[in-house]
């Protein structure tokens, strides 16, 4: 299975990357979010976890158009800090499958990773 990881932040990034690895997941990591819509075009993905807060084009748009104008049906995961009820409904809303408020537990992200894959198993 293949993810992309859009997370801005580094040591954030490569934590995530380095626990899916070791638990099986194919991963890439996208820094900012004109290059994970332009690798989400190119390139076929099981899974996405996105931030929000994202250089360029935020988290919010990138969902938008990977559903709307890219016809992403595969599952989006929301990483971010943005833990209000708003931000959560308006994540949700957009096209999100589910939504995780930093700081993550690895364990907790990886469930729900494994839970999303199960159902694009059905």
């Amino acid at each position: 299975m293949r993810i992309l990881v859009v997370e801005d932040e580094p040591d954030i990034a490569s934590f995530l990357k380095k626990g899916l690895e070791e638990n099986g997941y194919e991963v890439m990591l996208a820094y900012d979010g004109e290059i994970a819509l332009r690798l989400a075009m190119n390139d076929p993905f099981d899974m996405i976890l996105l931030d929000i807060i994202l250089p360029k084009i935020n988290g919010i748009e990138v969902c938008k158009k990977l559903r709307q104008e890219i016809g992403f049906t595969n599952p989006i995961i929301m990483l971010t800090a943005l833990g209000s009820t708003d931000d959560i409904v308006d994540g949700l809303n957009t096209g999100a499958d589910d939504y995780l408020v930093k700081p993550i537990k690895f364990r907790e992200l990886l469930a729900r990773v494994n839970a999303q894959s199960r159902r694009l198993d059905n």
